[in-house]
């Protein structure tokens, strides 16, 4: 639901989806195709907007997706360009699922498939929670800026913000919320290759005061992650009340900084 919360993340409402699809049909029953479309239908409904169509091709690796529509009143509308140094900066829900994802893809092979396969219950529990009571909390405390974080993980996401706004941020990363398991699942060597091109691109732009392996903890390519707010620091307490009333998770990780275009990683 990655473009679902695109639409959340700027404080808009979907309001109409378009399913698009690759399957190798020659491979795989339709069936399975038939539960893929169920399930995406059903997480639209939940999310209050109808899928009105879409599109099918044939494909060696099944690929599902929505391109989502949104409205949005233009005053309520949150950007990923418009935090300020100082800003707070909080997260909705912790990463670690493509971490976790590669773990669980490993056990397929022979080389790695001994006892019972590794959970991904909590990854796929934090991944179909929408991000839409986040969002309200969002707009209604009148937060700076945000963005989802998804595949670029937590620091691409954070350093797009930063170049938009052109400053900088700080995360402190003993702050940010894992899922069980991902560090010891990164400590076996278990890391998605987008994670990996996410460290190699944005190396330069990191600071470290942390392990390399905290770097590549930041860098995880989520899917359906949370979303990362920016918020001054006389709005905190009301979005941590609209946060709590709602009964959401959250945390704040950082804080952006006037160091232009550069995200510090700290203890």
């Amino acid at each position: 639901m990655n473009s679902v919360s695109d639409i959340y993340a700027m404080g808009a409402t979907p309001i109409l989806g378009l399913a698009i699809a690759a399957f190798p049909s020659d491979k795989l029953p339709l069936e399975m195709l038939s539960e893929i479309f169920r399930g995406g239908a059903s997480k639209a409904i939940e999310a209050g907007f109808p899928i009105a169509g879409g599109h099918t091709i044939i494909d060696e690796v099944p690929k599902y997706g929505l391109a989502v529509t949104g409205t949005v009143s233009v005053g309520k509308l949150v950007r990923n360009s418009t935090a300020h140094s100082g800003d707070a900066l909080y997260l909705t829900k912790p990463i670690g699922n493509g971490i976790l994802i590669s773990r669980y893809r490993a056990y397929t092979t022979r080389k790695f498939r001994r006892g019972q396969p590794p959970s991904l219950d909590q990854a796929i529990d934090w991944m179909l929670r929408l991000n839409r009571d986040a969002a309200t909390a969002m707009v209604g405390a009148s937060a700076s800026a945000a963005t989802d974080v998804t595949g670029y993980g937590l620091v691409g996401h954070l350093l797009e913000m930063c170049a938009g706004a052109g400053i900088g941020a700080e995360i402190a990363v003993s702050s940010v919320p894992l899922l069980t398991g991902v560090r010891e699942a990164l400590a076996r060597g278990f890391i998605p290759a987008g994670t990996e091109r996410n460290v190699t691109s944005f190396r330069p732009r990191v600071r470290l005061s942390v392990p390399e392996s905290e770097f590549k903890l930041m860098c995880d390519a989520q899917t359906s992650g949370g979303l990362l707010i920016a918020i001054a620091p006389d709005r905190e307490a009301d979005l941590e009340a609209r946060f709590r009333e709602s009964g959401l998770f959250y945390a704040k990780v950082g804080r952006m900084t006037d160091e232009k275009g550069v995200v510090a990683l700290v203890p």
